[in-house]
């Protein structure tokens, strides 16, 4: 069963992907994004996560980004079931009980919809200017991961030790709705998929063509047999971009466009690998064409993806 979500427009504007109208847009388009995903049945909403943009990266990367917990609560308020993702959160500039409280709340605000996508990171100014360790990047996630399952699991009073964090007899609360908050790893990179597949509830991989996934899913599913792990895994895959029906205009090569079937068998092909859920984008020249194109992907293209 293949499912779908969507990284919303907006909260992160790097010029590799954001559309022109986004740089005006605000509160109002996010709201309608968040409520058209939470109708059509979108699977869920993501937002991701850069605290400081350096100027050597600025004309590549944008200087927008929402933080995540901030505009995921924010759109909880605004929906009704549409789970919450953060793809990904940098767990590395911040403090396991600090990310913990935020998630925690999140999820206690939302009634339990909470996903917990995490990566390492990449922006080496930023970890410096928050006094965070970028050269062990990779290390501090491990433990994070670790330290944050103890903080997000059922005991009010968590217990963790490891080789950067301890803590004991502090009370977390609130405690999450969700006994067992999913966490999804992103990345890649042989380090991230290891890591995916011996510490993680899902994979999200980031922008690999299809000819490459079957194998990269062949070798997570492969360590976590290794290691005795039986509980399933959440396959995801980022599509290419969208858009249902004729354009009209020019929307680049790499996009599917077209009949609402013939999108479907396409993206069929991605369940038929293994992975179960996809993340969308659409082209789109304003708001309105977006929440019309995740309209009519719902009704016209989701329906034949399975």
């Amino acid at each position: 069963m293949v499912v779908y979500g969507i990284q919303l427009p907006v909260q992160s504007q790097s010029t590799l992907y954001a559309e022109p109208w986004e740089a005006a847009a605000g509160p109002g388009d996010l709201v309608a994004v968040a409520r058209t995903a939470d109708t059509c049945g979108f699977d869920y909403i993501a937002c991701c996560d850069h605290v400081a943009i350096p100027r050597r990266l600025a004309g590549a990367m944008g200087t927008v980004w929402y933080d995540p917990v901030a505009t995921l609560s924010f759109l909880a308020a605004a929906t009704e079931r549409v789970r919450l993702l953060t793809h990904v959160a940098v767990v590395g500039l911040r403090h396991p009980l600090l990310t913990a409280k935020a998630c925690a709340t999140l999820d206690r605000l939302s009634g339990g919809r909470l996903v917990l996508g995490v990566g390492a990171g990449h922006v080496a100014e930023e970890f410096a200017a928050v006094g965070a360790d970028f050269a062990g990047r990779g290390a501090v996630l491990d433990e994070s991961i670790d330290a944050l399952r103890a903080a997000l699991g059922p005991d009010e009073y968590p217990e963790h030790t490891g080789a950067r964090f301890v803590f004991r007899d502090l009370a977390l609360a609130p405690r999450p709705v969700q006994a067992r908050i999913p966490l999804w790893i992103g990345g890649s990179s042989p380090a991230a998929l290891r890591r995916a597949a011996l510490k993680g509830d899902g994979w999200l991989p980031q922008g690999d063509p299809r000819d490459r996934l079957p194998e990269l899913i062949g070798k997570l599913k492969g360590l976590r047999e290794k290691a005795g792990i039986e509980e399933p895994v959440t396959v995801g895959a980022l599509t290419e971009p969208l858009y249902v029906g004729v354009p009209g205009w020019d929307t680049g090569r790499r996009t599917l466009s077209g009949d609402p079937r013939a999108l479907a068998a396409s993206l069929r092909a991605y369940g038929e690998m293994g992975v179960e859920q996809i993340q969308v984008r659409f082209r789109s020249r304003s708001r309105t064409e977006l929440t019309d194109q995740m309209a009519a992907f719902a009704a016209e293209v989701a329906p034949h993806l399975n």
